[in-house]
């Protein structure tokens, strides 16, 4: 592939063998990457994903085969020492073990990169065997990372060392919270330090393009938004061709090493299910809008990224992707986990406007209360400097049955309440 740019329309891999094991020289071969791609170009996901390679299967079939073996065979005992060497890859559709690269995850790989805007993308078993095979490749012993639950500027600026500090690591909209980070601020504070940014960006999806937006690394938890289907556990790590060549160098890289491999049968599913995830997300972050505002006026309070009350909409309108919306995620705080509990009963039980389950990004609403469930590793302190209540209940929107009919059970749930 180029050395710049982005290129979807092949292999997004090198054959190309790390030539030593140092962390410096790591870091300097991926900030010079970073420095000669081209300016990002704000750009729909859809129509990115669109562009993309499209991978027919062996017999001409409209959707992909499935590669299903674990090991490759060679038609030359001299080719084996070759891909090894690093002389033959993927690039060159020679493959090894599928620990290595498989071509089923290779391609699911090729769409991610495409929706997020980076020069490749590799597909891992999960969300957080995403973010720590990162950071494990990116930091060796006795290196800093700055990562924090709120994204004031200054402390942000404060907690970076020069020299010291490897990467700064934070959500692109914050969970449960709903804090929306100013990306391109944040990447221009740790970049003026020579610190890399990583972008969780799991909430947002298609709403905003952490990379495009200057970004070193976005990683997600595809199991959310990206599945949605609540039956999938599997994760991405999106960012420059170097990286993902250094994480899958066979004999020192992090992914190979630790081996988050991802199933194909898996990426199959998943790279069916991408090409309408923005219709998908178009529907839960209209629907979120609306109930969020309906739930105002009534006289809730509501902490949604796209009412203009939210500390945040402004820089969120100003970073979305167009027509996309605020995302799909609401919280309602309901001040005590009793009225919290009780609401989820009666919207799940007695209306049936959703589910109480953990997650997002399921075509039914899923509730939770966040402080004695997805954030009960904190202490009262650290919940309240998080600003999460005790009765904070956080609903990833759904989008089954009508708008109205939804609306229904959940005014109805709400009447009980009273």
């Amino acid at each position: 592939m180029a050395d710049t740019g982005i290129d979807h329309n092949g292999f997004n891999v090198s054959s190309k063998k790390r030539s030593g094991s140092d962390d410096q020289w790591d870091r300097e071969d991926f900030i010079a990457a970073k420095k000669a791609m081209k300016p990002m170009i704000r750009e729909d996901p859809a129509a990115a994903l669109s562009n993309a390679r499209h991978e027919f299967g062996e017999h001409g079939g409209v959707n992909m085969s499935i590669e299903a073996s674990a090991t490759f065979t060679v038609m030359e005992p001299e080719t084996m020492r070759r891909m090894f060497s690093g002389e033959l890859g993927p690039d060159r559709d020679f493959f090894i073990y599928s620990r290595h690269f498989n071509p089923t995850v290779l391609n699911l790989g090729r769409l991610m990169a495409s929706l997020e805007g980076t020069e490749a993308a590799y597909c891992t078993a999960s969300g957080m065997s995403a973010i720590s095979s990162v950071l494990l490749q990116l930091c060796s012993s006795g290196g800093h990372v700055v990562a924090s639950n709120t994204l004031d500027h200054e402390m942000v600026r404060e907690a970076i060392t020069e020299g010291k500090t490897k990467v700064l690591y934070f959500e692109s909209m914050s969970n449960p919270t709903l804090t929306v980070a100013n990306v391109p601020e944040l990447c221009r504070i740790a970049h003026d330090k020579g610190v890399l940014v990583v972008v969780d960006n799991t909430f947002a999806p298609t709403v905003l393009s952490p990379a495009r937006l200057g970004a070193d690394v976005v990683v997600h938890s595809i199991s959310k938004y990206i599945s949605g289907g609540a039956d999938i556990i599997a994760g991405a790590i999106c960012g420059p061709a170097s990286l993902v060549n250094a994480m899958m160098d066979l004999h020192q890289g992090a992914l190979m090493l630790l081996g988050p491999t991802m199933n194909p049968k898996v990426a199959f599913e998943l790279s069916e299910r991408i090409p309408h995830l923005s219709l998908r997300m178009k529907e839960h972050c209209n629907r979120a809008l609306v109930y969020a505002t309906r739930m105002k006026k009534l006289g809730l309070k509501v902490i949604y990224p796209g009412l203009e009350d939210h500390p945040d909409h402004f820089i969120l309108k100003s970073l979305a992707n167009k027509d996309y919306g605020y995302g799909g995620i609401l919280c309602v705080d309901m001040e005590t986990e009793e009225r919290a509990n009780r609401l989820m009963n009666l919207l799940q039980n007695c209306t049936q406007f959703g589910f109480m389950a953990v997650s997002l990004g399921y075509y039914e609403t899923l509730m939770s209360c966040s402080g004695s469930s997805t954030s009960s590793e904190l202490n009262a302190e650290e919940k309240a400097l998080a600003g999460i209540s005790p009765g904070l209940v956080r609903m990833s929107i759904g989008y089954s049955g009508t708008l109205e009919q939804k609306w229904s059970q959940l005014e109805k749930a709400l009447s009980r309440l009273k």
